[in-house]
């Protein structure tokens, strides 16, 4: 992809996406650790352009923790750039440290996908596998970079600097329909932390989530709090849900929920971080 499509930013983050892609270069043959998200998508768009489409694997962890849509959508759009995807089934549930559901619960997840990743890449002939964390990661609690660090995963977005906000804005001058896709992340973040994760916590969660999506609320969170149903939609949606109040309660109690209830504090990403000390965090 010729660099003319960036040339409508501005000069600063058109720097840091030409340092991004001499990373890229310097790595070889590559695994992305891919998910179908802003971040991923656009690594994925951009290795693929740098190293060339045979020399770019887009590798999806498969589990419940997963929202079936995200599969079929990481699938499509694999397929859409002419980049091999393949499919990785993890068990982290199977792992007591993972399913106890502790504050650094994201760790023990990607190490099970990046250690199934670098045997991927070793089997198939790849050097590196590829991060799409980026630059706001660092501003949050996030103990799978720390993961990815303890197994040699490169992050080319976060070593580039680049925000979320710079990547969607560099997707839109790409061309990639992700540029506006409301952030996600594994459908075990739903679970307040020292709450079991099962299996059957997480089809929950997905259904219900997928419940809002259909009434028109992409960005929306279900958090479960085993009998309680808390929503987060942003602020100005909540007004909307309120009109749809009946079919949202009707669904999710017929999921099993006892109660549902709408956060008015809105949708936040991490918002489950938020009653975590410092000494949690370390």
């Amino acid at each position: 992809m010729p660099s003319a499509v960036f040339n409508e930013l501005d000069a600063d983050l058109r720097g840091r996406i030409t340092a991004c892609t001499a990373r890229l270069r310097e790595l070889g043959r590559v695994v992305v650790a891919f998910s179908s998200g802003v971040d991923s998508t656009f690594l994925l768009a951009l290795a693929a352009d740098v190293l060339g489409k045979e020399n770019v694997l887009a590798a999806m962890g498969i589990s419940p923790s997963v929202p079936s849509r995200e599969r079929e959508a990481a699938r499509r759009l694999a397929t859409q750039m002419g980049v091999e995807f393949a499919e990785v089934n993890t068990c982290e549930l199977d792992d007591p440290n993972y399913a106890a559901n502790p504050p650094d619960r994201c760790f023990y997840c990607k190490s099970d996908l990046f250690a199934r990743l670098k045997d991927l890449a070793a089997e198939r002939g790849f050097e590196v596998i590829l991060s799409g964390a980026n630059a706001d990661d660092t501003g949050d609690f996030r103990p799978g970079i720390a993961a990815g660090e303890e197994l040699g995963v490169v992050s080319p977005l976060l070593e580039a600097h680049l925000s979320k906000q710079d990547i969607r804005a560099a997707s839109l001058a790409m061309g990639l329909e992700t540029w506006d896709k409301p952030a996600m992340a594994c459908l075990a973040s739903r679970v307040p932390y020292g709450r079991p994760v099962t299996e059957e916590k997480l089809r929950r969660i997905e259904q219900a989530e997928y419940v809002l999506n259909d009434l028109g609320f992409a960005q929306c969170r279900v958090r479960d709090h085993d009998t309680i149903a808390r929503i987060e939609l942003p602020a100005e949606t909540i007004a909307r849900a309120t009109e749809n109040r009946e079919r949202i309660v009707e669904a999710l109690k017929a999921l099993g929920y006892t109660y549902v209830t709408l956060d008015l504090e809105g949708f936040r990403s991490g918002s489950m971080n938020e009653p975590l000390t410092s000494a949690d965090k370390s």
